[in-house]
């Protein structure tokens, strides 16, 4: 049976105006689940269905392929019911859904392993994502009622220890998965039907805008960031213009050059240095005589035509596997070297290639912060080597 992974992504979202794509972490919201779809290996099949040119953008830029819904699909009235319907109708190859929800960026590929073997081999027609949850609830007194409120899952008397209460479960939200005939009958949830419960560390749903802040941390601490393990990082390529400089050039009337720079980023540079992380500086253009005035004390290589061949020289003379390097761009030259390295950056006004080839993209412009950004991106990444080391 075809199984086709769909993630919704309407651009009209009310709460937080394209809340799909905003940067988590510095990757679209919508980019950590479908990272997530096509790691697990399990899908014939990845689709965002979207009514919005940004949105279409950026799901195929993490590999996935768009259905255009219809506006009569898109209002904010419309269900998810109405939209996965409306796909299948466009779609009679696809026999499963495994509608995955865009905000669910904590979702890891052995979940989705998982369901896909409850409803290929085990035969259920639908599977939703529960979470565990450990809270009492009470009955709800509405204003004006003389009525008091009565406990609805414990007794007052003798209120259990967290330990000692297995707790509920509740539809966390991430993810529903159903067969065709199910779907075409109006269900999303029935026949033959199972939960599948997450860990709760990876149960992050965002709806308001306050939960943006804690996601992120949440995204660090416990997201999916690829197949292969995250390695502590040894060596931080940066380009000089437009990344550690704001690319702008001022020339005298003596014919001397000048650029401006941005404290914080120097600050940034010699806190990677205190951990033991080498910075090297890397520019198309004869910048020496800037970077001398500069006295970051950093190796450098200007006038380069090739900075994917100094790369590859610099991390073989240090003995370093790629996922030990970061590279810090904005420019088609260092495109080559955004995919190549283990972790990778640009600043916010970098070129539309640069950006599509890098795994994080800063809030702070070129010269603007953008360097001591991506140390502290740096940074909190390590703090997640360490803890997975220590466990």
């Amino acid at each position: 049976p075809h199984l086709a992974a769909l993630v919704l992504a309407r651009g009209g979202s009310k709460g937080i105006p394209l809340k799909n794509i905003k940067l988590l972490a510095g990757v679209p919201l919508i980019g950590w689940v479908l990272r997530a779809a096509i790691d697990a290996g399990v899908f014939h099949s990845i689709w965002v269905s979207t009514d919005h040119d940004e949105i279409e953008k950026v799901a195929k830029q993490f590999g996935a392929q768009v259905h255009r819904r219809s506006p009569e699909v898109s209002q904010d009235s419309s269900t998810s019911l109405e939209a996965i319907t409306e796909f299948l109708n466009h779609h009679h190859e696809v026999d499963i859904v495994g509608n995955i929800q865009a905000t669910s960026p904590c979702l890891h590929p052995s979940d989705l392993i998982k369901v896909a073997d409850m409803i290929q081999k085990e035969g259920f027609d639908s599977v939703f994502s529960v979470v565990r949850r450990h809270q009492f609830r009470w009955s709800e007194v509405k204003k004006g009622e003389n009525k008091m409120t009565e406990p609805q899952n414990l007794n007052p008397a003798k209120r259990y220890r967290r330990q000692d209460w297995p707790g509920e479960l509740y539809e966390n939200g991430s993810f529903y998965f159903a067969k065709r005939h199910l779907i075409e009958k109006g269900y999303l949830q029935g026949g033959k039907m199972a939960y599948y419960e997450m860990r709760a560390e990876h149960s992050v749903d965002i709806d308001i805008d306050i939960d943006w802040p804690i996601a992120e941390q949440r995204v660090l601490s416990f997201g999916y960031f690829g197949k292969e393990p995250l390695k502590e990082v040894k060596l931080l390529v940066c380009s000089i213009d437009g990344c550690l400089t704001n690319g702008r050039i001022y020339v005298t009337e003596d014919h001397k050059e000048m650029v401006s720079y941005d404290y914080r980023d120097i600050v940034g540079i010699d806190l990677l240095k205190k951990r033991g992380i080498q910075v090297r500086l890397i520019s198309d253009r004869d910048c020496s005589k800037t970077l001398s005035a500069m006295q970051l004390g950093c190796v450098a290589k200007v006038s380069v035509t090739n900075k994917l061949q100094v790369l590859k020289d610099w991390q073989e003379d240090m003995g370093l596997s790629w996922k030990e390097v970061a590279y810090l761009g904005n420019e088609e030259s260092d495109v080559e070297c955004l995919k190549q390295a283990g972790m990778s950056a640009v600043p916010a006004d970098a070129c539309a290639a640069a950006q599509k080839a890098a795994g994080y993209i800063c809030k702070n412009r070129g010269g603007c912060g953008a360097v001591r950004e991506f140390a502290e991106h740096i940074f909190l990444l390590l703090e997640k080597v360490n803890s997975a080391r220590k466990q």
